[in-house]
């Protein structure tokens, strides 16, 4: 059944891919229109994440914000299904790093990198990263899709630029026999996920509510002593982004307990009510904001 799915579904998805860049948004406007206005997906949810995080803002502001984020993310979705078929020429000119010196800085010193990503913008265009003639391996920490077929293809795009996907389960067994190897590297993790329940240890404020938070990049960080830095994307344009890495330490071991979750948490609230529209408010990010803590987690101040 899996299979069947994706050679329906897979087709299409090509065909979507190859479209000159202004058909292809002009299909967005028209996946916008059926998410949106048609089936409203998860509306409620987006609605009640922004009127939770700006309460200060009124009804006709969050409005805009929704729409404008609605627009995106049917976006930045049909930006993945580009990378299908996408040229390493044009990836490169709408995904550029604006400081590259801070990579071949590392690559002098033979310094591998966690980057931490959250929901913002675009990470999915990051693997032009990997274009830059850098001795770089890239690496994206991901969840595996249950359709295997999916899983390969999601696989087979970041295979043609050079990038490795690698599952959750397997990244810090990855991340240290490579140390130990000295292989230069960079690995991007989405540090913004919502943990379960069961496993919030560590509590923090995001954009002004108490929630669990994932510390896994730092806490293997700092056993591993690495170099840790925050992508921080621009969308520019439509179908144009901008990024630079935002150095959190060097020297991860060395630093305060907490301070690299904290840094980074610091940085995407300040994107986010910078520019609110380009978070993924369909996530929930803030489900567990009325539970109890548990007595064994942590709180950061």
């Amino acid at each position: 059944m899996q299979g069947l799915v994706f050679w329906i579904v897979y087709p299409i998805l090509w065909l979507i891919s190859i479209l000159p860049f202004r058909l292809f948004y002009a299909f967005s406007d028209l996946v916008f229109f059926l998410v949106y206005r048609v089936f409203g997906y998860r509306r409620k949810t987006v609605q009640q994440n922004l009127n939770l995080v700006f309460p200060e803002k009124d009804e006709k502001e969050i409005k805009r914000i929704e729409k404008d984020f609605y627009r995106h993310m049917c976006d930045m979705f049909l930006e993945m299904i580009k990378s299908i078929s996408i040229s390493e020429e044009e990836l490169q000119k709408r995904f550029v790093l604006k400081n590259e010196e801070y990579l071949r800085d590392l690559e002098s010193r033979n310094k591998s990198l966690i980057v931490m990503c959250g929901h913002y913008a675009s990470y999915e265009w990051m693997i032009a990263i990997q274009l830059l003639g850098l001795k770089f391996k890239s690496y994206g920490i991901y969840k595996r899709i249950r359709n295997t077929y999916f899983d390969n293809l999601v696989k087979r795009i970041r295979g043609r630029f050079d990038g490795i996907l690698i599952h959750t389960y397997i990244a810090t067994e990855t991340i240290i026999k490579n140390q130990e190897a000295g292989v230069l590297a960079n690995y991007a993790m989405i540090a913004d996920q919502t943990p379960k329940l069961s496993k919030s240890r560590l509590w923090i404020d995001f954009l002004g509510i108490r929630v669990p938070v994932f510390d896994g990049s730092e806490r293997l960080a700092r056993r591993l002593d690495m170099n840790v830095a925050y992508l921080h994307v621009e969308k520019v344009g439509r179908g144009f982004y901008e990024a630079r890495l935002k150095p959190i330490t060097e020297h991860a071991a060395q630093e305060p307990d907490h301070h690299i979750t904290r840094s980074f948490i610091g940085m995407l609230e300040e994107q986010i009510r910078k520019k609110p529209e380009y978070y993924l408010w369909t996530h929930k990010r803030w489900k567990h904001r009325n539970e109890p803590i548990p007595e064994n987690a942590e709180i950061i101040d």
